[in-house]
């Protein structure tokens, strides 16, 4: 029906604004806990760079859309979709209102997994788990794209970020010891307004990859929703001013994103992070570790460079992860002390469980729709 699918939209949109309580603060905490940008101002600038980067690529979406549920074993109608979206919401908000940065990829991906296995009367057939390939970032399956990129991404923001860390302050040591304009660079006030300058462009460079692989996510479950439809002769008669609403030929034949989706979920998400973001980046910028200019230019060169990457590969990255593990990195490159470890442990809590909370959630409102007859 096309009311059902238009509650999907609706729903697939929801989810995408409660993102930008979650990924997009994520994206920005950093620049604004070091006073380089307002927190109005940072939102403009990831608003911007968000849409370019969710312009710029598609290979994420794609994944969302056909590598991690088998179309084969269950059908993929609008009940599933809306239940998936409606776990990783619930999961999202709670998390969100405690203030602790949890993923919303993995929490769509737990619900798509949790609604699929429903929708097939309990076969986890239904979700593809791992589809091996050479080389290796073309395996598919929730495996190869969300369960070894969730433990191996934060190990390696974490490193890239102690790294790079450790090599600025091996630079200004060496500044230090020079004579002459070498050494009054390196002064804490000029190392502070220079890096204050090079925040805006690694905080750019942030947004684009998150743009380039959070806002796709959204993007695939309303192209897959839409094909779907259209597959089902659902879209069969629209009138004249809803013909946008039928996927193009380039997405019926080669998965492409239509471009007002893009650009729809790009200015949702954005509008999200306006209203909600705050509390995340609270605990991102200052409860985690306390940060100064030079060491957000690092966590977030650190973290959107692994993120740009992983989207090259249509990898669903998780923003929450890496910039948290990059912030650690750098906190670390300071001393291990200079981490509040209660704070990362709240966090860890709330990475592990998110897969199977928003899966459970998914699972049970879709039994919920079946047993008063509505799928």
């Amino acid at each position: 029906m096309l009311s059902t699918l238009i509650l999907v939209l609706v729903t697939a949109l929801v989810f995408e604004y409660i993102n930008g309580f979650h990924d997009t603060a994520n994206s920005i905490a950093t620049v604004v806990a070091t006073k380089v940008l307002s927190p109005m101002q940072a939102v403009g600038l990831a608003a911007v760079a968000n849409l370019i980067g969710a312009l710029w690529g598609t290979a994420v979406a794609k994944t969302i859309a056909s590598g991690l549920i088998d179309q084969a074993v269950v059908e993929v109608t609008s009940q599933v979709i809306v239940c998936a979206l409606a776990g990783g919401i619930v999961w999202n908000l709670t998390t969100w209102y405690v203030g602790l940065p949890s993923s919303s990829s993995h929490a769509l991906v737990g619900g798509l997994a949790g609604a699929a296995i429903a929708a097939s009367d309990g076969r986890w057939s239904a979700v593809i788990w791992s589809q091996p390939a050479e080389p290796w970032y073309h395996s598919a399956g929730v495996l190869w794209k969300v369960v070894v990129p969730m433990i191996t991404s934060p190990l390696l923001g974490f490193a890239v970020g102690l790294l790079l860390m450790g090599l600025v302050f091996a630079l200004f040591w060496g500044m230090s010891l020079s004579p002459g304009v070498l050494r009054r660079i390196a002064r804490p006030r000029w190392a502070n307004a220079f890096f204050g300058k090079a925040q805006l462009a690694s905080a750019s460079y942030m947004g684009l990859a998150h743009g380039l692989n959070d806002a796709q996510k959204t993007m695939g479950i309303i192209a897959l929703a839409l094909v779907s439809a259209q597959q089902a002769g659902t879209l069969d008669g629209l009138p004249g001013w809803l013909a946008w609403l039928h996927p193009s030929e380039a997405a019926l034949t080669h998965g492409d994103i239509d471009t007002w989706i893009k650009v729809t979920c790009a200015v949702t998400m954005a509008a999200g992070t306006a209203v909600g973001g705050w509390r995340i980046i609270r605990t991102l910028g200052h409860k985690m570790v306390r940060l100064q200019p030079v060491h957000g230019f690092a966590a977030e060169t650190s973290a959107a460079t692994i993120i740009t990457i992983a989207s090259s590969l249509g990898i669903p990255l998780s923003t929450t992860h890496n910039i948290s593990a990059a912030i650690l990195g750098v906190g670390a490159a300071k001393g291990f002390s200079a981490i509040r470890w209660t704070v990362v442990e709240r966090m860890l809590w709330a990475w592990i469980l998110t897969i199977p909370a928003a899966g459970g959630m998914a699972y049970g409102l879709f039994r919920l729709l079946h047993v008063f007859g509505l799928t």
